[in-house]
């Protein structure tokens, strides 16, 4: 059990922010494990890598991160007065998101049901 009131509990973790840029992208039509693949070639890179890395990769959830990378940049760039030479990819992660469910009819009167995943996906970035 924490020490304190429920109250005196929120309060300290809400006065820890996290300061560092971020962007973050809900409801994304991809897979936690699809977007998985590509989030874990960026990690860790700066930010001039990462972006080159998600341009030449062929699958579909690297057009949808490199648009959430660049955002992240920007937010860095404007609201924090970062520049983005010294920035890296300090944390990217994908959350899983809700399901649609479908019904796809088959033979003799079967239904399978078809699940259309959905992730929360989000970049993390520092300076160096």
């Amino acid at each position: 059990m924490a020490k304190g009131h429920r109250s005196q509990i929120k309060r300290e973790r809400n006065a820890k922010k996290d300061t560092r840029p971020s962007a973050k992208l809900s409801y994304a039509r991809v897979s936690v494990q699809k977007a998985c693949f590509v989030l874990d070639a960026i990690r860790g890179k700066d930010v001039q890598t990462a972006l080159a890395i998600l341009a030449y990769n062929p699958r579909y959830a690297s057009s949808v991160i490199e648009k959430l990378l660049k955002s992240a940049i920007a937010n860095a760039e404007n609201n924090n007065g970062l520049s983005a030479e010294n920035l890296y990819v300090a944390e990217c992660y994908a959350n899983k998101g809700p399901t649609m469910k479908r019904i796809r009819p088959r033979a003799q009167g079967r239904a399978y049901r078809i699940e259309k995943k959905m992730s929360h996906i989000t970049v993390v970035l520092d300076e160096r």
